[in-house]
């Protein structure tokens, strides 16, 4: 039988995540770091988010995935135990209600599902076929009695039962932060280490003086609770939908002292230079110029900070730095050796079983 990662015994996930970081740790060692602080995850029940495909078999039907290693075989999924607790339950349930309805089954793709840690439910079914007027009498019927929101997709086609977001929560140094989370944009896949993170950025911004630039923001994971440590914020991501969710974030929580600008990492760095004017600048209450910015935040994606972005953040006094690979984090450092050190270090594991791990970094300047 395959087997995936997360298939691993949960008893064995401590010393898994130890080995992990012994690895990361030494990969880095030709940087200069300090000991990095180890934040585990929930051995089960962390993932708010899940995606299988669906396999039918004559009069069966089960949620399956792919091992890498033998992509063309399907693993039938019976117990998805990452999932937080309201979809594990809510999985087993749904697969034998659609197996008797011909409505909801025909041609079903794909099942992903998402939920909170404070229990909502949202499901996506996508299909390889048109949905009409019967496809969304029968999805309404399904939602009402799960009681969950649920998103149909086929080709040009969005259909929403209830609404295409869920609504989580983290707390902060002791307060609450509500989060919008929409159907199929990225959202921090474990909860749990999420609130890990999430104290941590807040705890190494105490002290940080001026205000805060903000590169990558998604739908504010990070911005919220850093909005507290500083007199400014201005908030870059080039996502449409993550600059809607980060607006309605910060609307949600009553936070007025960020300023959400939709402009690329590179995009960010030019206007910074003078390299380049943008019209979304212009809504700024004020110049750029006129901000007092001297603290950089940065999660970038898995190629690390392009030269130009590089170039921007060298100007800063104080750079937290998130990053999903350690390999381009320790380039990254490297490149910035000349003015600034380490002063802390960090690992998150948002995907226990897998060689995956998210690092931290603060740098200051020499």
């Amino acid at each position: 039988m395959n087997m995936l990662p997360w298939q691993t015994c949960p008893e064995d996930y401590e010393q898994l995540f130890a080995q992990k970081c012994v690895q990361v740790e030494s990969d880095m060692r030709p940087v200069s770091l300090p000991q990095a602080q180890r934040f585990s995850s929930s051995p089960e029940s962390y993932r708010v988010r899940a995606e299988f495909r669906i396999w039918h078999d004559d009069e069966d039907l089960n949620y399956v995935m792919f091992d890498p290693e033998s992509p063309r075989t399907p693993v039938i999924i019976s117990e998805f135990a990452p999932a937080l607790e309201p979809i594990r339950q809510l999985m087993p349930q749904l697969r034998d209600y659609l197996k008797v309805r011909p409505t909801l089954r025909r041609k079903l793709f794909q099942a992903e599902f998402m939920s909170t840690t404070t229990g909502e439910r949202l499901i996506t079914l996508i299909y390889h076929r048109a949905l009409d007027e019967e496809w969304e009498e029968a999805a309404r019927v399904l939602a009402e009695e799960f009681g969950v929101s649920l998103v149909g997709r086929s080709r040009k086609q969005k259909r929403v039962i209830g609404q295409d977001f869920v609504t989580d929560e983290f707390v902060v140094n002791g307060r609450s932060y509500r989060y919008r989370q929409y159907e199929q944009s990225f959202v921090q896949p474990n909860a749990p280490v999420n609130q890990k993170m999430l104290n941590w950025a807040w705890e190494q911004s105490a002290g940080c003086s001026g205000d805060l630039l903000e590169l990558y923001c998604g739908n504010g994971n990070f911005t919220l609770p850093l909005a507290s440590q500083y007199p400014n914020v201005i908030a870059t991501e080039l996502s449409k939908s993550g600059t809607r969710a980060a607006l309605e974030n910060l609307r949600a929580n009553e936070i007025e002292n960020v300023e959400v600008v939709r402009l690329s990492a590179e995009e960010a760095s030019q206007a910074m230079a003078g390299v380049r004017e943008f019209r979304r600048l212009a809504l700024l209450p004020k110049p750029l110029s006129d901000y007092d910015l001297r603290t950089v935040f940065v999660d970038p994606p898995r190629a690390g900070l392009d030269p130009a972005t590089l170039d921007c953040v060298r100007q800063f006094e104080t750079i937290l730095y998130v990053s999903c690979n350690p390999k381009t984090l320790k380039e990254n450092i490297q490149a910035l050796e000349d003015t600034h050190h380490a002063t802390s270090f960090a690992l998150f594991d948002q995907f226990p079983y897998t060689h995956h791990i998210e690092s931290a970094v603060v740098l200051r300047r020499s």
